[in-house]
């Protein structure tokens, strides 16, 4: 079973969060450094992405479907969908777009008539290698000047983190409002 994660849009009316547990002030000052650190980091990466990507005409919504496509083998819309949190009408676009450019394609799915699969083209798949290996470049020289036991701790760090946030947004149903 897939789940469609959508946003609420913003809006003035949104009703308040929840105020954050106090309880721990260790946890709640290492949460608010997190969280810091997170957001610099996402946005520097965000952009350093869209600039490296775009340079190929297409966007990092492309890039990460066109990249899903790729390592996941062929998927249905609900599961690229799913996979990217995106609604399956953003992810209709999405794929609308790569297919223009003759980056992905759909075909018919074998088990069910009324389902369709993704999968990338072979210009699809030299792209996103090509993006790729300009994106490990990056890394390369960002992670020259680290020790090795610190690049490797500080990936099975991250990894882990992103595994609990990811599992915790799949549980949570997409909701922006919720924190529980």
């Amino acid at each position: 079973m897939t789940t469609t994660h959508r946003r609420a849009p913003l809006s003035a009316a949104a009703p308040p969060l929840p105020a954050v547990p106090t309880a721990d002030p260790e946890l709640a000052r290492d949460a608010a450094e997190l969280q810091q650190a997170l957001e610099e980091l996402i946005r520097v990466y965000q952009f350093r992405d869209r600039d490296r990507i775009c340079c190929h005409d297409i966007s990092v919504s492309q890039c990460y479907a066109l990249d899903a496509l790729v390592q996941r083998g062929p998927l249905t819309l609900n599961d690229l969908a799913a996979h990217l949190y995106l609604d399956k009408s953003t992810a209709s676009r999405v794929v609308d777009a790569l297919e223009r450019k003759g980056l992905a394609r759909r075909s018919a799915h074998p088990a069910d008539g009324r389902a369709v699969l993704l999968s990338a083209t072979r210009a699809g798949a030299r792209l996103r290698e090509r993006i790729r290996d300009e994106l490990l470049a990056d890394q390369m020289r960002l992670l020259a000047d680290f020790e090795p036991e610190v690049r490797r701790a500080m990936t099975r760090l991250i990894g882990r983190l992103a595994s609990a946030a990811a599992a915790r947004v799949e549980a949570g149903g997409g909701s922006c409002c919720r924190l529980d």
